[in-house]
């Protein structure tokens, strides 16, 4: 069963670097639910600590190949671990997603905007922009997360 999860988190972390550039424009503000979706697959498929890891993983590529910032960290990282948890205490795919939404577009956001922003970027953003993008797009990518893993639970590749 180990190798299973671990071959599943690999296939995770490459399909949230792979998708991680593609992006949604509302308004002014450019959705990215990639990892966000990978999240909730994760925290379902895997559990809190292959989550993280699995988030940890993909932001450091990300970084390393220029396609991510360090606010990836915070944000991707807390997301998934309480997807994650929120799943193993209530066995709910939606529960998967609600931490999701409350680990990356609350507490991930939070610990941007005071922590990572202004020591590692040496940046200072406005809260309301950057906590609704953190939030919009965790919602979206939670959506697609919950969707994807109906599917295939559907096609018999995943059974809770």
């Amino acid at each position: 069963m180990e190798t299973k999860k671990i071959a599943r988190a690999v296939i995770l972390v490459a399909m949230a670097v792979a998708l991680s550039p593609i992006f949604i424009p509302v308004g002014f503000i450019k959705l990215f639910p990639a990892q966000h979706m990978i999240n909730v697959i994760g925290a379902v498929m895997v559990g809190p600590w292959y989550a993280l890891g699995v988030a940890t993983a993909a932001a450091i590529i990300r970084n390393i190949l220029g396609v991510g910032t360090p606010l990836a960290f915070p944000g991707g990282m807390i997301g998934a671990f309480l997807a994650g948890m929120a799943y193993r205490v209530f066995k709910s795919i939606y529960g998967a997603a609600v931490g999701e939404v409350i680990g990356t577009g609350l507490l991930g956001a939070l610990v941007s905007l005071w922590i990572v922003a202004p020591m590692i970027m040496k940046k200072t953003m406005a809260a309301s922009v950057l906590m609704g993008a953190f939030a919009s797009s965790s919602i979206l990518g939670a959506i697609l997360g919950v969707l994807v893993l109906q599917i295939l639970r559907k096609a018999g590749i995943w059974n809770p």
